[in-house]
């Protein structure tokens, strides 16, 4: 069954796990484009009851009760376990498909999809696109993995051709979809479990870039993603990078700490603007060249951009600042792989802090293993770490692999299970003037919250 053709002919679509951050945002999109939907969840959050305001009637508990008989599609995130009884009842009786299949099929609603994808990077340069067209008027929709400050939320609907989505490699749930305007920020060695090696992650990108219908920005600095488009023909092909081999390059970079950072951004040896950022980290220049790109390619003039850029101030759980209590600054990071920790740690070690601490929650058996000695670097550049138990998220651990494994590599670093021990020990031992990062993908964030709420009180 074709869900293209499904999504003109039918009215009525019901969500399982319609509260999830990627779910939401799809909902409200198909609301606002008139189509009656209904939901369920098992968790009462924010995002739950956001849609509900939209217009969704939502059930809070998961039984098939919850989908009507004049339901005519069902969509269901991959965070559903087998044996629910909602899901199975659902695909007894009505067309299913997944949420990377209906995102693939509204990518080509849109005459300017702007994928945006990569193995690091992709909620903040996807979210500095989108803040960049909204200040230039041009009314994008979109659906970005993390919350976004100017819209409270984690995607929304305009009234124009430009779709900025968040496209993400994880079980090939990008390949769904096609970009008219692709934006490959880096690739590297993740979700091994699923790709294997580096290989066939180059192969699924350059799958990617192929199903692109116009334009590929790319990191032209990244080996990885320069040998996985070798040979594409018939696109338009922008390199970003700060070698001057490069179609955009970032040049005279500052990064003195702190949340700014600034640089002048050429194009093909031209002068164009001078871009004034207000989130840390080196890593962002790369990102927020690829956003300039992209922007300027969908009709931002430049004013706009820079504007964007410098009022952006990150997405949610991406170095999010959560605020100084009793003289210790917390802030919390999606950061999960090697690659990410280190960037993060790296920027917070420029930022004038007595100490920085590093709390993370490894996620996954799989990339834990694979990656232990790498996890073990990285948080050797905090100068106190902690932690907690690994989140097997989807996995079984069949190697019997511990968090404690990884804390035996980080010299005096502490092994705590749970998030109320953390935050004890956190609580007890930081000092006026450090900062504490949470790390991880997982529910570390609750964690963070934890800390705060204690010292607040």
């Amino acid at each position: 069954m074709n869900i293209d053709k499904l999504l003109k002919e039918v009215n009525k679509i019901h969500f399982i796990g319609i509260g999830g951050a990627g779910m939401c945002p799809i909902a409200e999109i198909l609301i606002s484009l008139g189509y009656t939907v209904t939901g369920s969840d098992n968790n009462d959050t924010e995002t739950f009851r956001r849609i509900e305001r939209e217009g969704a009637k939502v059930f809070l508990g998961q039984k098939k009760e919850n989908i009507s008989n004049d339901t005519e599609l069902v969509i269901y995130t991959n965070a559903i376990l087998e044996g629910n009884e909602e899901l199975e009842y659902a695909k007894e009786n009505f067309p299913c498909f997944e949420r990377a299949d209906i995102l693939g099929a509204i990518s080509r609603i849109f005459s300017n999809c702007i994928g945006v994808c990569g193995t690091h990077g992709k909620t903040t340069t996807s979210s500095m696109i989108t803040q960049i067209l909204l200040e230039a008027g041009l009314d994008p929709s979109a659906v970005i993995g993390g919350k976004l400050p100017a819209i409270d939320a984690y995607g929304r609907y305009g009234k124009s051709e430009n779709f900025v989505c968040e496209s993400c490699e994880f079980n090939n749930t990008f390949l769904k979809m096609n970009a008219d305007t692709a934006v490959i920020l880096n690739i590297d060695e993740d979700h091994l479990d699923f790709f294997k090696n580096l290989e066939n992650i180059k192969k699924s990108f350059r799958k990617f870039a192929d199903n692109t219908t116009k334009t590929i920005i790319y990191n032209g600095d990244d080996k990885n993603t320069v040998d996985a488009l070798k040979g594409i023909t018939g696109k338009k092909l922008i390199s970003v990078g700060k070698s001057k081999s490069n179609e955009w390059v970032a040049e005279n970079i500052n990064v003195p700490g702190g949340f700014c950072s600034s640089y002048d951004a050429y194009r093909n040896g031209e002068f164009i603007a001078k871009i004034e950022l207000s989130v840390p980290g080196e890593h962002n220049i790369i990102n927020s060249l690829c956003a300039v790109a992209a922007a300027v390619e969908s009709g931002a003039d430049i004013d706009a951009v820079c504007r964007g850029l410098k009022n952006f101030r990150g997405a949610a759980r991406r170095f999010e600042l959560l605020g100084t209590y009793k003289g210790i600054t917390f802030a919390d990071d999606y950061a999960h792989h090697p690659a990410e920790i280190r960037v993060t740690l790296e920027a917070a070690k420029k930022m004038g802090y007595k100490r920085v601490w590093a709390v993370h929650q490894p996620f996954t058996f799989t990339r834990t293993e694979k990656f232990l000695n790498e996890f073990a670097d990285v948080l050797k550049l905090a100068d106190k770490c902690v932690i907690s138990a690994i989140m097997g998220s989807r996995e079984i651990n069949k190697t019997g692999i511990k968090a404690a494994d990884l804390a035996q590599l980080v010299p005096d670093s502490v092994q705590l299970d749970t998030f109320e021990e953390i935050c004890d020990y956190v609580t007890e031992n930081a000092a006026e003037g450090d900062i504490v990062i949470t790390l991880g993908c997982g529910d570390i964030y609750k964690a963070a919250r934890m800390m705060v709420n204690r010292l607040s009180d």
